[in-house]
């Protein structure tokens, strides 16, 4: 008799955050709406990456590299005008999304998920990346975003 567990792969998906201080307006927002004028968020940002967990070390990858890297990004924009930002200048929490994930996927291909927070108002966007085909680039996954 087999062991169905020791039949499985076991699939992990890891987690880090980084937090960041800015500013933007939302130029396309109702014109006597608030979102147009200047104001600013703080902002938390966390990066999940899914796969195996593979030798030598055993993880999914250095936990240390994503963390590195996640807060080099929000480093950037920390304490800026998101609007100045390439593909921000609509700077809502789903371009925000699309910029971490743009700049995270390279170097963690098994990134899945990106969330972007202002947790000081209650407000959350995902972006959940999946691909049907192994063969599909990252810009071509399915994404969703999810509130």
């Amino acid at each position: 008799m087999s062991d169905p567990i020791l039949e499985i792969t076991p699939v992990f998906e890891i987690t880090k955050a980084a937090t960041f201080d800015a500013a933007h307006r939302l130029p396309g927002g109702p014109a006597d709406g608030p979102y147009t004028r200047l104001h600013g968020h703080s902002f938390r940002v966390e990066a999940s990456v899914r796969g195996p967990a593979t030798p030598p070390v055993g993880w999914v990858t250095d936990l240390a590299g994503l963390d590195t890297a996640l807060k080099s990004i929000a480093a950037e924009l920390d304490h800026s005008l998101l609007n100045d930002h390439a593909g921000l200048e609509s700077p809502t929490l789903e371009a925000l999304c699309l910029v971490f994930a743009a700049r995270l996927k390279p170097a963690f291909p098994g990134l899945c998920r990106v969330e972007v927070s202002r947790p000081t108002v209650g407000e959350c966007c995902a972006l959940v990346v999946t691909s049907l085909r192994p063969e599909r680039r990252a810009t071509e996954a399915t994404l969703h975003i999810v509130y």
